[in-house]
């Protein structure tokens, strides 16, 4: 009972600011109160954080706490005038090495190298705010799991919008190569029906359809160029993370512009497949009038 007095007490010296609950910066307020150096109440705190998420609340602290007894009966013992701490702690790491443990598991924590290059900016004003305002530093920390968790959300949906357009372009290519396949198994079929008709009515629908087939052919020009700017904003879209957002609008409007000339195509080219059946019809009436 009174090692989890006095561990409601040191919790209650860690949280001078009412949170409900204590970081490892708060943990530090307990090295005047016991014989621990700031390495070993690192250690304390990583060992009392079970689920890593970088706090620990009152029912943690206190139930965790009571597996350090030994270090609490002799801090009281200490307090009281008794006989000093049996147990020798062990020698600490410099004020150096100790901020750079700790700023390096903060990192780590907050899975800031997945999406920071460089943390050398973070890590000054860290250091500076440890420096001179101590009691800002928790705030810090909590703004910087902020800021790296949406910048892994950005990252997140960045990746994802990547993946679905790599699919949509690839779903382009296939449909774009399905329909030139087709009007040239079309117009090939057209052709060897022309050679066996020699008139003047006939060569004109073929020349008509050649015209046609051109500007299908240079509709399906644009379309590739369209892909080939979707695939460079892709690109693009890799450099500019701030960016990604206003870039996910205009890829999805340019998308729908596709779609719909894509619509169009089919649409132009499902006539020009129905001209064709005409003309089919006419042949062989031609055919049977001859005959």
């Amino acid at each position: 009972l009174t090692v989890l007095g006095k561990a409601h007490e040191f919790f209650q010296i860690c949280d001078v600011e009412g949170k409900g609950f204590i970081t490892r910066q708060d943990m530090q307020r307990l090295h005047p109160e016991l014989p621990l150096s700031l390495e070993e109440l690192e250690k304390v705190f990583v060992t009392l954080d079970a689920d890593g998420n970088g706090s620990l609340t009152p029912k943690e602290f206190t139930t965790g706490f009571s597996e350090f007894g030994k270090h609490v009966s002799c801090m009281m013992q200490q307090s009281e005038g008794e006989t000093a701490c049996p147990l020798k702690c062990k020698e600490t790491v410099s004020d150096d090495e100790d901020e750079e443990f700790q700023f390096s598991n903060l990192m780590d924590r907050l899975g800031a190298k997945k999406v920071l290059d460089d943390d050398s900016d973070v890590k000054q004003l860290w250091l500076q705010l440890r420096k001179d305002e101590p009691h800002l530093l928790s705030n810090f920390e909590e703004f910087l799991v902020r800021i790296f968790s949406q910048l892994q959300e950005a990252d997140d949906e960045k990746n994802e919008l990547e993946w679905a357009l790599k699919k949509k372009i690839s779903a382009y290519d296939e449909e774009i190569q399905h329909l030139y396949e087709e009007m040239e198994q079309q117009i090939k079929k057209e052709k060897e029906q022309f050679l066996l008709k020699d008139t003047e009515r006939f060569q004109s629908y073929s020349q008509d359809l050649k015209r046609k087939l051109l500007s299908k052919e240079q509709e399906l020009e644009q379309l590739v160029q369209q892909q080939k700017r979707l695939e460079q904003q892709c690109t693009e879209l890799l450099s500019g993370k701030e960016e990604t957002k206003v870039e996910n609008t205009r890829l999805k409007l340019t998308n729908q512009e596709l779609l719909r000339h894509l619509e169009k195509t089919s649409h132009e080219l499902s006539l020009a497949q129905q001209q064709l059946q005409v003309l089919q019809e006419e042949a062989s009436k031609l055919h049977e009038e001859k005959e």
